[in-house]
């Protein structure tokens, strides 16, 4: 049987990936309209589609609303290593921000990279901002049964740990495929949740779909599912 990792490769040649983030979404879309199981990223509420857009059945994850109802209310894309993480790395964004970026070639590859995006309340999706992520130990209390953990002064987000490895995973992948920098603390945290969460079916089945569409894997990811693959198929 052939690896996962060199049918992924393979597909490369027929694949043909999003020219911007805009085309990324749309892309996604169908994706994740079609992902069995599939929830929102960070609460693992519910959606169905309608027309072009996902739109999220809060009451299937018990989610309180915190301040925003409208964005609540919808399923926003979020770059899981924020914009700003990578983008304040390049002079670009030096010279004009996120607007400027947008016409600058390699930003534009790493902004509609969809191994990065993920769907995500739209709500949870502003709280996060480009905040770092964090182990801080906190009982989730800001947005019901929703287990994100928002920590507005500090500048750092708690997420659940069934987000924890995939978000890992992505970090890394980032880390190697743009050359974006991570602190010490953030590889160690990223490193150590990738050990601690490993990838789920569901996950890998997200990540086939994904590199397929785009014509490259996340190495992270498809080590770990080819691994997956071989146990349950001995």
């Amino acid at each position: 049987m052939k690896s996962l990792l060199f049918l992924l490769m393979a597909s490369a040649s027929v694949a043909a990936a999003p020219s911007s983030f805009n085309a990324a979404k749309k892309q996604l879309v169908s994706v994740y309209d079609q992902l069995p199981g599939a929830t929102t990223f960070y609460c693992g509420c519910d959606y169905r589609r309608k027309g072009k857009k996902l739109l999220p059945d809060l009451h299937s994850c018990g989610y309180r609303v915190r301040k925003q109802k409208t964005r609540a209310d919808r399923i926003e894309w979020e770059h899981v290593v924020p914009a700003w993480a990578f983008g304040h790395q390049l002079q670009c964004w030096q010279e004009g921000g996120r607007k400027n970026c947008r016409k600058d070639q390699r930003f534009k590859v790493m902004e509609a990279d969809m191994h990065n995006l993920v769907p995500a309340l739209g709500e949870v999706n502003g709280d996060r901002a480009h905040y770092r992520f964090s182990d801080m130990g906190q009982t989730p209390f800001q947005y019901g049964r929703c287990e994100m953990v928002v920590d507005f002064k500090g500048r750092r987000v708690q997420p659940p740990e069934r987000a924890r490895g995939a978000i890992a995973r992505t970090y890394l992948y980032m880390q190697e495929q743009y050359r974006v920098k991570l602190s010490g603390s953030q590889l160690k945290l990223m490193q150590s949740w990738d050990n601690l969460y490993p990838v789920t079916t569901q996950e890998c089945e997200r990540h086939r779909r994904v590199s397929q569409r785009q014509g490259w894997p996340n190495p992270h990811v498809a080590q770990q599912c080819q691994q997956l693959e071989a146990n349950a198929n001995p």
